[in-house]
């Protein structure tokens, strides 16, 4: 029999490293299609501009997920959310993988936004049943996890992508969707719900939890304009670098997402100094250290070394917004930890979906300066907000 986990009682560590490793290979699915949106807008003979709509709708799509399902793991049990979740990501990546046209990538993006929401169902799990010393540590484990998701999704989709073509990504991620499953009902332990009521009720005490908490409005625009930044360099980094002077292909675009390493390593580390450091001083701390990172980008923007450099610099200051931020907003109301992860996740995917949309049209009409700028914009007023706050 399953072990039920207990509020602030601690979470197993075999437990908690099996949730990191299925967060990783979730959340991949929201980036499998970066490295490879010169080769899908060539293929599917669509301009540049509609190409990078798909990871905006996939934003989009994962940004209403966080919004409309991360709440119900407050009202029914999550084992049967997440499970529903990776049915419908078996249907939508097999969809992208058959797609013939781009109105059927977008919509099957879009559903494959919805329902990858899945990590963020299992980062509340982290902070309400870890000990109070180690949630932001434990929390950071599982941002890590993420983090290497990420990093790992355009590394292998890059490869995949260049010697099997863009489809195949999507057929193998399918298919590890189903290992998931049977993954999830082995290890998942049964947790209480944290909210009786109606769905409707639910919903609308997210609402409320908007309108009374300045702080959580705070950390989470704060955070999404710096993962707007942060996506602005993921939006355009495949066009840049399959022109002139690198005219590199898919599997050296991909391979690039290894130099984000450095943030998936720093993550757990960064857990553990917020509550000693501040969550203000940390945004500080990332702000400059992203706008550092696209003066590096611009600046060095046709070597190699500038390149890598920059993409280092963006992902440990990203991490050091996110998991302060997000370790802050959980902390704020721990009995409704799956809804104060939805008001901050659907932020920052908005934001998300801004820098991408933003950062589209800057790389059409301005080319990388354009891009630069739009991202340094994004940080900059990340920071001014900071600057201005008390938290």
């Amino acid at each position: 029999m399953k072990q039920t986990l207990e509020e602030n009682k601690g979470i197993p560590t075999p437990l908690l490293w099996a949730l990191a490793v299925i967060a990783g290979v979730s959340v991949a699915n929201l980036y499998y299609n970066q490295p490879l949106l010169n080769r899908i807008s060539e293929d599917l003979q669509v301009s540049e501009f509609t190409a990078n709509l798909i990871p905006m709708v996939t934003q989009i799509g994962y940004a209403g997920g966080l919004l409309f399902i991360i709440p119900l793991g407050d009202l029914y049990k999550r084992r049967n959310i997440i499970i529903t979740c990776f049915l419908l990501l078996i249907i939508s990546l097999l969809g992208i993988a058959a797609a013939e046209n781009i109105r059927f990538v977008l919509f099957a993006s879009l559903i494959t936004g919805v329902c990858s929401v899945i990590p963020q169902i299992f980062i509340p799990i982290a902070a309400q049943f870890s000990h109070p010393e180690r949630k932001a540590q434990n929390v950071g484990l599982l941002i890590s996890g993420l983090l290497t998701g990420i990093l790992g999704s355009r590394v292998v989709s890059g490869i995949v992508g260049e010697y099997w073509g863009w489809r195949a990504i999507f057929y193998i991620a399918s298919g590890l969707m189903l290992a998931c499953i049977f993954v999830t009902l082995c290890i998942l332990p049964d947790m209480p719900s944290n909210f009786k009521g109606t769905y409707a009720g639910l919903m609308k005490s997210v609402f409320t939890l908007v309108r009374r908490n300045a702080t959580l409005r705070l950390v989470s625009f704060r955070a999404g304009l710096c993962f707007g930044c942060f996506l602005t360099l993921w939006a355009c980094l495949a066009f840049k670098m399959s022109g002139a002077p690198f005219h590199a292909g898919n599997n050296i675009i991909g391979m690039l997402g290894l130099c984000g390493i450095a943030g998936a390593l720093t993550a757990s580390f960064i857990g553990k100094y917020v509550h000693r450091s501040g969550v203000r001083s940390f945004n500080f701390i990332g702000c400059a250290i992203m706008i550092l990172a696209w003066c590096v980008l611009y600046f060095f923007q046709d070597s190699y070394a500038g390149i890598i450099a920059g993409i280092i610099l963006i992902d440990i200051g990203m991490q050091c917004v996110q998991i302060s931020n997000q370790t802050c907003a959980l902390s704020l109301e721990p009995h409704a930890s799956n809804r104060m992860n939805t008001i901050f996740m659907t932020t920052y995917f908005i934001g998300g979906a801004l820098g991408t949309f933003l950062a589209g049209i800057a790389w059409h009409h301005a080319g990388w300066g354009g891009v630069a700028l739009t991202g340094t914009a994004l940080a900059g007023t990340s920071l001014l907000i900071t600057l201005f706050a008390k938290h």
